[in-house]
């Protein structure tokens, strides 16, 4: 396989992602919604002046497209577009607590198992085939949640919550495949701040402490470097890449957040913790292997 820039759009983006946990504990003495809040708006706004700016062409074929579409379709394309926000609305809403008020190795282990929970639902929601090494690898996925739950089911929850709304997110991008997906992450941040924004006091809470510039700054670093920034490189890479490749390549998120939960972070785990970890690194790498016949790609 050739190195080209698309592996190393595809790398960096999750390179930088990996690197999240730092924004987000500058922040640990503001609530988890508040910094939600502003991630959102910040992030909604960015995107809105790109398309305005850069990605008319973009928004007037999905417009043609929907216009297009018959009555039943664009009934789900609002359903699910509604359906997308809010899913990744809680998924941020709950990693940043995780990762402020639990601990990075919790959100970490979320993001392994993702990618094989996703399989998994696409194989009862869109009947996507898996082979014989991808259901052992849900097996061995299922253990290590067992194994988590019996030092901490509060950890595991939180880990099942975060990996559960991000699979179905990933489910719903992939029945609007047809539609451009910085278009639909506009219109999923826009929808979702649409029901949050005009209610600030009651979703941050009346008890917040007030915004700052220390406050801001880290919240455009979050919404620019963290969040547009390598979704945009993401999009690039997968418009030559195998989805197949960027899936295997987004494990360096979690095995970045793991090494400086430990390493900087100062975290430490249990021995049940520590075998769970690397049952999870096994079913990763057992997802992965090409063995048998080929299989539609169920990473996305």
């Amino acid at each position: 396989m050739k190195f080209n820039r698309f592996h190393g759009a595809a790398i960096s983006a999750f390179l930088i992602w990996g690197f999240i946990p730092f924004p987000l504990k500058a922040l640990t003495d503001y609530p988890s919604s508040q910094i939600l809040y502003f991630r959102i708006l910040v992030s909604v706004l960015t995107l809105l002046v790109l398309s305005f700016s850069t990605r008319r062409k973009q928004w007037k074929e999905t417009l043609q497209l929907f216009k297009g579409q018959a009555p039943l379709a664009k009934r789900r394309f609002v359903l699910f577009t509604l359906l997308g926000g809010c899913l990744l609305t809680i998924n941020w809403l709950v990693f940043i607590y995780v990762v402020n008020h639990v601990d990075i190795q919790t959100g970490s282990f979320s993001y392994l198992l993702c990618p094989i929970l996703t399989a998994a639902l696409g194989y009862v929601l869109l009947r996507e085939q898996l082979r014989l090494n991808q259901w052992l690898s849900v097996g061995l996925s299922l253990m290590s949640c067992l194994l988590l739950g019996t030092d901490s089911i509060y950890n595991l929850l939180f880990s099942l919550l975060i990996a559960t709304s991000y699979a179905f997110y990933l489910i719903t991008q992939r029945l609007l495949k047809e539609y451009d997906k910085i278009v639909l992450l506009t219109l999923q941040l826009l929808l979702a701040f649409s029901i949050i924004g005009p209610s600030y006091p009651w979703f941050v809470g009346s008890e917040a402490p007030a915004v700052t510039g220390y406050f801001f700054g880290h919240i455009f670093i979050l919404s620019w470097l963290f969040t547009i920034i390598p979704l945009f490189l993401n999009l690039y890479a997968l418009k030559e890449l195998k989805s197949a490749t960027v899936g295997i390549i987004m494990y360096l998120n979690p095995i970045i957040n793991f090494t400086m939960a430990f390493l900087y972070f100062g975290e430490v785990a249990s021995q049940q913790k520590v075998v769970a970890y690397g049952i999870i690194f096994l079913s990763v790498i057992l997802y992965n292997l090409p063995i048998g016949k080929k299989a539609r790609p169920a990473v996305i």
